[in-house]
């Protein structure tokens, strides 16, 4: 089932955020930047204590039962949510696309499905294509490379928002990554289970940063930052990657 692109918004006052898993249990600064951003712009931020996961990972597995739970607890959470964003494009799709193959065979929980994916917004996208905001008054004086998560990339078609928002920050230069959109290797399981396979692709990432000569590397997902930040310390390497909403917080001047 094709869902329809998501609209600009208009009079938005108030977003709920869906933090994810990794943010919370081992990023909890990217969740705060993304409200601090949120709130800079005059935003309400609703933060639902009961969220879990997405159910994601089950899915990836094969253990459909185990995600499809894990989905109707999320809509039960997040149904009345006018707006919903989460800063992982990875968790994004998979409630704008895993839910609705999920669900297929429910009518009622897939009509729900479909409204909650027609509101779920990734981070970026949220700033750039959902309110039209394209500087957060970021200021940083080096080069910056962006790595294209592959969910972001290509489960949902974002590309552009995180370079847009990039491009606004003063004294930053924005410079190529070759192989911008590789996978760096980590893919959920796919690291756990093919980890030779997976090494070998963060090799090449490590040394696509290396040629692009970036001070730092900027991504939209904690998943790809974590598996980019682990080949950059055991490889000594000066960089090291950051969410692109704690680096944004992180050098906001205004």
């Amino acid at each position: 089932m094709n869902l329809p692109p998501l609209s600009p918004l208009k009079d938005v006052h108030t977003v709920t955020l869906f933090v994810t898993c990794m943010v919370d249990m081992l990023y909890p600064e990217v969740g705060e930047a993304v409200v601090e951003l949120l709130e800079g712009l005059g935003l309400r931020v609703v933060f639902p204590e009961a969220q879990t996961c997405c159910g994601q990972p089950a899915y990836n597995a094969g253990y459909r039962e185990e995600a499809r739970a894990l989905a109707l607890r999320f809509l039960d959470i997040f149904g009345d949510a006018e707006v919903i964003v989460t800063p992982s494009g990875s968790c994004a799709a998979m409630v704008r696309h895993g839910y609705l193959d999920l669900l297929a065979d429910d009518p009622q929980a897939l009509s729900l499905a479909r409204r909650v994916a027609e509101r779920t917004w990734e981070f970026s996208q949220f700033l750039v294509d959902g309110l039209g905001v394209t500087d957060v008054g970021a200021r940083f004086q080096g080069k910056i490379a962006y790595h294209d998560s592959c969910h972001l990339a290509r489960g949902l078609g974002i590309t552009r928002p995180p370079r847009v928002l990039l491009s606004h920050v003063r004294d930053a230069q924005l410079v190529d990554l070759p192989g911008h959109d590789e996978c760096c290797g980590f893919g959920g399981l796919f690291a756990i289970k093919m980890p030779e396979i997976s090494s070998a692709m963060l090799a090449r990432k490590l040394q696509n940063i290396a040629r692009s000569e970036a001070d730092i590397v900027i991504t939209c997902d904690v998943s790809c930052m974590t598996q980019i930040n682990g080949g950059l310390s055991r490889s000594r390497m000066p960089q090291r990657a950051y969410h692109l909403a704690q680096f944004l917080a992180e050098h906001r001047e205004w």
